[in-house]
């Protein structure tokens, strides 16, 4: 599991990725993984280009920045960010925030 710290970038704290697959997708998907965010950290508000994701959520509770629109997430929910817009993800809750990331090249 690879440890991000988001201290230098839009985020708080540090996140962690376990890659599922990655280069078995060649040129068609970016990232297949299972990210854990710990309580008081976030994934960093970040643009998408010639990409797209999407999040499942496994467990925890976050709220989600959608091009500036933030919602309440928790386990069951799913995102999609398309190619030129914008996300990040807080954990708000008392657990670890846990979710599926998957991005597909376009």
């Amino acid at each position: 599991m690879e440890r991000i710290s988001e201290e230098s970038g839009n985020g708080n704290g540090c996140f962690y990725l376990e890659k599922i697959l990655a280069d078995e997708l060649g040129d068609k998907c970016g990232l297949y993984a299972r990210v854990t965010v710990p309580p008081g950290a976030s994934v960093g508000y970040h643009q998408h280009v010639g990409d797209n994701e999407s999040y499942f959520f496994l467990s925890g509770e976050g709220v989600y920045d959608d091009n500036g629109v933030k919602r309440a997430v928790k386990s069951g929910d799913a995102t999609w960010t398309p190619s030129g817009a914008s996300h990040g993800v807080e954990n708000t809750g008392a657990e670890d925030l846990v979710f599926m990331a998957l991005i597909i090249n376009c």
